[in-house]
Order: structure tokens, then sequence, then C-alpha cells
């Protein structure tokens, strides 16, 4: 790891209220739009850590042309529980906001109406409303319509969602990301933290802009991954009848969102995608059960089946 202190504050300076961590990899078709949104907020008094992990495009020459201090991971040793670890612990602040390099606050507002609530001393992690990009297809918008409401509260599935989040360092210390399994580390730290008593706020008027299309290889790989994970999450469960049931209800509300939408193309697309979500989703979940039961703490077979998806 190598640590590049570029435009890095005077230590000697007081603290700023907020520690914005930004992680990266090859973000360069986006990464300039969230920077110049996070720089565009009312609320400034931030330091930005950037953690990036091998990009070989022009990330890293945008992130330049911003006050960051960057910190280099090699892609190998990228794992998302550990890297967000170290970054707090880099931190100079109390109050941690995690952003991800391809979101982008639709208001100056976001990031000021993200940590207001912890005037409140009770609140010890907040997350914003997420809405998809115009190029998002049908399904997606449908399944962030259902995840981040545009008022009330988050649904009960969805305890925390990092890519536009904060939360309290001193909470931090006590329960670390963890590093069972490869992704999935906001979900699994938001269950832990409403299971044991811990305020967290979602935010709807945070409004940021986010959203991914997956082809179907990079679909499997990233509900792999959440499956594996949530192994680790008390409460959880991965059954084949219980993800068959699952997709049947997905297929059919997909099917009425496309008819709605006169997305055709798209619905004839429906049955494969909701397959490979729900399969991914139940081999990733055996893995991570199996590696739960013998006490297996190496998570790199899930980095591998992630990654390897999203190469070339």
């Amino acid at each position: 790891m190598r640590t590049f202190p570029h435009h890095a504050p005077d230590l000697r300076d007081a603290a700023p209220s907020v520690t914005v961590i930004m992680r990266s990899k090859n973000s360069a078709d986006t990464i300039g739009q969230a920077l110049a949104g996070l720089f565009a907020q009312r609320h400034q008094d931030f330091e930005l850590i950037v953690v990036d992990s091998g990009s070989t495009d022009r990330t890293l020459e945008i992130v330049r042309r911003f006050p960051a201090r960057l910190i280099e991971v090699p892609a190998a040793d990228y794992y998302p529980g550990p890297v967000l670890n170290m970054a707090i612990a880099e931190s100079r602040s109390e109050l941690v906001v995690f952003q991800n390099s391809d979101v982008v606050p639709l208001t100056a507002d976001a990031l000021g109406l993200l940590v207001a609530p912890f005037a409140d001393p009770t609140v010890q992690a907040t997350f914003a409303r997420q809405v998809p990009r115009p190029e998002a297809h049908t399904w997606v918008r449908r399944d962030y319509a259902a995840a981040f409401p545009a008022s009330g509260d988050a649904p009960s599935w969805l305890p925390y969602s990092l890519p536009f989040a904060a939360m309290r360092k001193a909470l931090w210390r006590t329960r670390p990301f963890y590093a069972d399994a490869w992704g999935s580390e906001d979900t699994e730290w938001g269950a832990w933290a409403r299971r044991t008593g811990h305020r967290i706020v979602y935010v709807p008027g945070a409004l940021v802009m986010h959203s991914h299309n997956y082809t179907l290889r990079q679909l499997f790989g990233r509900r792999f991954i959440e499956g594996e994970a949530d192994a680790f999450v008390p409460g959880t469960s991965g059954s084949a009848w219980g993800e068959v049931r699952r997709a049947l209800t997905a297929i059919g509300r997909d099917v009425v969102a496309h008819a709605r939408a006169g997305d055709l193309a798209g619905m004839a697309l429906v049955p494969a995608r909701r397959v490979v979500y729900h399969w991914a989703y139940y081999r990733g979940y055996r893995h991570g059960a199996a590696r739960r039961a013998r006490g297996d703490r190496n998570a790199s077979f899930g980095q591998q089946v992630v990654l390897s998806r999203y190469e070339g």
C-alpha cells in the first residue's frame, strides 16, 4: 500500500467535521462527475480520501485535479471490508461519509442532509436515497424504486447502503467492517447495528444518482458474493426453494414493470436475468455456509468470482 498526500491538509489544522472516503478502480467514466458533485456541496468542511485499487485508465489523473489524499492498494489486495477499515483509520474526523466513485450527488444539499441527523446523539449511521441513471434498464428502475422510496423509511431488508452513507467513527471502533466475505460489508454491518439496537436513519432528501446495467456474467458475480456474505449474517437463509419462490415473484413483477414501460425487448430477457440473479445468490450462499461451517476465513474465491466477471 502506498499513500500519496496530494494536496493533503496540514495536520496542524483543526480536524474537518467530515471525512469522505471514495473507492475507485478504472472509474474514469464517472469519477469526475462524482467528485464535481462532492465539491459543489454547500457543506464544504470535509477531507477526501480516495482509495484506488489498480486503475489503468485516467482515474488517477482525474483524482489529482481535486484536493484529496490518495491511497493506492494493489488489485489483488482489494477486499472491501479491510480496505474500508484501513481508510477509516486514516481519517481525521469523527464522522465518516462513504461515496462510491460512480455516485453523483444531485443536489447541493445532499451531503449536508446526510450528516444533519447526527445532531441527534442517538443516530449512529445514515444512508441516502439512490435513483438510477437515465440509461438504467427497466428492471433496475423497479428494484431501485422498491429499495429507495421517495419518503418514509427504507424497507427492512435494506438495513444500510454504502454508496452514499455516513457513520460515527466511535461505533466503527466498536465494530469495524467484517472480512469474512468479499462484499456486502454494508448489509452485514447494518444488520449487526440494527440487531444490537443502534439507530440507522434513511435520508430520502439526500439524493444521489447511482445504478448499474450488469451483464449476465457481472450479475452472477455480484449476486454470488451477496449470497456468500449473507451466509455470515445471522437470521438469513438461502434455501433452493426459497430462491425459486423469490425468482417467480420477481419475474411476475418485472413483467408487469416492463409492460407498463412498453419495454418489450427488456421483457424478453426477464426470465434469464432472474434465473441468473437467484441461482447465483443460492450458489454463493451455499459456498458461504460451507466456509462458515468449517471455519474457513479465506474470502479469495468470492473475490475471484466477482472480479473475473468484470475484467475485459
